[in-house]
């Protein structure tokens, strides 16, 4: 009978499956560490891409705060200007206010009054002066209510009796003192005609003594 000795075989074999198991192992290691160097390097190009993107946008945001900054110091200088413009303009209305106001009153007077004062304060207007009759100062208020005037809702706050003394001192004549107060449209805020206007109604009224 022969007899064989398997066990250097099985020695054999073992070690060929351990060698097989270690090669398999080192294959699987070197696949690893190739993945995750191909992962890393992809996240590494996806993190600069995106930074380059970040330093874009950063330049691009630096560009509009400039230009926003230039376009605020442009509409500080037009609000500027425009208020340099309003307060021109309100200074010419304010100058030329009073000489259209006085120019109007003088049309609008009629024979028998002479205005005494005009004063304004905002939009109201107080007028004072002396008529020959009542009926003249309905005149007055008549015509100050004309739709072409630049008063509106002319009212008629005190009338008195009185007397005046005639060029010369040959007498008095009997007179009318009257207060009218009206809303001057598109006056301008803060135009007052105080002493000032007395003169300026002056040469322009008609006196009651020269009227027929």
């Amino acid at each position: 009978m022969i007899t064989i000795n398997l066990l250097p075989h099985r020695e054999w074999e073992r070690k060929r499956r351990r060698e097989a198991f270690y090669r398999e192992l080192a294959m699987s290691a070197v696949l690893g560490l190739a993945v995750a160097a191909l992962i890393y390097t992809a996240m590494e190009m996806q993190l600069s891409n995106q930074a380059d993107r970040n330093r874009l946008l950063q330049e691009e945001i630096a560009k509009l705060d400039a230009q926003i900054k230039e376009v605020a110091t442009l509409r500080a200088e037009v609000e500027a200007l425009k208020a340099r413009q309003q307060a021109v303009q309100e200074l010419q209305s304010a100058r030329n206010g009073p000489v259209r106001l006085f120019n109007e009153l003088a049309q609008r007077l009629p024979e028998g009054i002479a205005l005494r004062s005009v004063k304004q304060e905002g939009s109201l207007l107080t007028i004072t002066g002396i008529a020959q009759s009542q009926e003249r100062v309905s005149e007055l208020l008549r015509r100050l209510n004309n739709d072409e005037s630049s008063l509106r809702q002319p009212q008629l706050i005190e009338i008195a009796a009185g007397n005046i003394s005639l060029a010369g001192g040959v007498g008095q004549r009997p007179v009318f003192q009257f207060s009218i107060r009206a809303t001057q449209v598109n006056a301008e805020p803060g135009t007052t005609a105080g002493a000032g206007a007395t003169d300026a109604g002056s040469a322009a009224q008609k006196h009651p003594a020269d009227a027929t």
